[in-house]
């Protein structure tokens, strides 16, 4: 099968949750011998991964240009995935003109609405923001995304909890829905790793350009370490992100044990040498990549009930939740010193990550789920009238405004 991905930047797995996902869905792509193209409109990047070395094939696209469809023309893709919902709005007429019969296929990566909703509500109180109003919830965003994911003929979900709320809050069908955390093999466990006493100090890890994380940087430094440093005189906290900014590197106070690091060369190590992660997210959507990499090393953490949510469905939590900084200190500092609970919670780590985030299992779980799609794409379709109705006023209007771009720019 011929399969082309469209992605809003090339894949850095080092530097995003996201572009980890990405390269999961991938190489779980070539594993089933199929030919996998992936098309961006950005430009490349120092730490973009090397997809040649997977034999995935690269293309250079552009927005807003009818080359893209002579390059459809060329390739006929039997699936196309969009990386996000406005990619779909860019891209999917024209797939959909070119190659109607493609499988169209929507990584969601997080529901972007939640992630945007809990944003508003955090802004009006600064607090963890899990439920949020239905009149914050149906925001721009949702006005758009919810459209692309009824579009698509399947859109692919990270978190149960999301999973539920389109169905239930927006009426999604479950037939456009499939379930598939992350993709983690047996292998990537490092079962045999520092102990209790050979680890030492916090870590907390994300890209900078996110916002939950980087108000999570802010809440550490503002509120939370300062009530741990008390207790824990030497003590330091490591932060690590992708992409830093000025306004990050400014916090930097080794005084204080607040280490801002930049980018983590190898994430592994980086959790593997710490005892605790740290992740006081206060709002944001989707699974945590910090939180999951922190159990593949054996790394315990205090977090969120935002940054736990989705995670651990029916096992138990990998560290301690708390949700105000108070109470965030006191369980950081807790489990940091307790070596009974912190193996416990090692243990429990490694459980979830067997669990929910098995490679073979949601492997193979979403390859059935696609082919099953495919081979009764019409039935499918014809059940899904409301995205029927959608692609054609969605892509009728979309297609004119695009051609009328294109034309202006060769005038120009």
């Amino acid at each position: 099968m011929k399969v082309l991905i469209i992605g809003t930047v090339w894949p850095e797995p080092g530097s995003s949750g996201a572009g980890l996902r990405m390269m999961e869905l991938m190489r779980l792509f070539v594993r089933q011998h199929w030919q996998v193209t992936f098309a961006c409109t950005a430009a490349e990047s120092e730490h973009m991964a090397d997809l040649e070395e997977l034999g995935i094939q690269r293309q250079k696209i552009l927005i807003n240009d009818s080359s893209f469809d002579t390059f459809l023309e060329e390739n006929r893709p039997d699936m196309v995935v969009f990386d996000r919902f406005p990619i779909e709005e860019q891209f999917g007429w024209r797939v959909e003109k070119v190659c109607p019969n493609a499988l169209r296929v929507l990584e969601t990566i997080d529901l972007h609405c939640l992630r945007q909703a809990r944003h508003q509500v955090f802004k009006r109180q600064p607090e963890v923001v899990k439920d949020v109003p239905t009149s914050d919830l149906y925001n721009e965003i949702a006005l758009r995304e919810i459209a692309a994911i009824l579009r698509c003929d399947l859109s692919i979900m990270v978190s149960d909890y999301e999973m539920d709320l389109l169905q239930k809050q927006f009426c999604i069908d479950a037939s456009l829905l499939h379930l598939c955390p992350f993709m983690f093999g047996e292998q990537q466990i490092q079962r045999e790793n520092p102990s209790f006493e050979q680890r030492q100090h916090f870590v907390t890890i994300g890209n900078f350009r996110h916002a939950p994380n980087w108000d999570a940087v802010l809440w550490l430094k503002q509120e939370i370490w300062p009530r741990i440093r008390s207790r824990l005189a030497e003590a330091e906290l490591h932060i690590y992100g992708a992409y830093t900014p000025p306004k990050a590197t400014a916090l930097h106070k080794p005084g204080d044990g607040f280490y801002i690091k930049g980018r983590a060369e190898d994430v592994n190590q980086v959790m593997l040498s710490a005892r605790l992660c740290l992740a006081p997210l206060r709002f944001g959507a989707g699974i945590k990549t910090k939180l999951a990499e922190a159990m593949l090393n054996g790394t315990p953490n205090v977090t969120t009930s935002v940054g736990a949510e989705a995670m651990a469905t029916g096992l138990p939590w990998s560290g301690l939740i708390a949700d105000s900084a108070d109470d965030f200190s006191v369980q950081a500092i807790s489990l940091y010193q307790d070596k009974t609970a912190w193996q416990q919670c090692q243990q429990h780590g490694f459980e979830i990550v067997q669990s929910k985030f098995n490679e073979t299992g949601n492997g193979e779980s979403l390859i059935r789920r696609i082919r099953q799609v495919r081979e009764n794409l019409a039935v499918h379709r014809q059940n899904n009238f409301t995205g029927s109705m959608l692609r054609y006023h969605h892509h009728r209007s979309t297609e004119f405004m695009s051609r009328w771009i294109e034309a202006k720019n060769r005038l120009a």
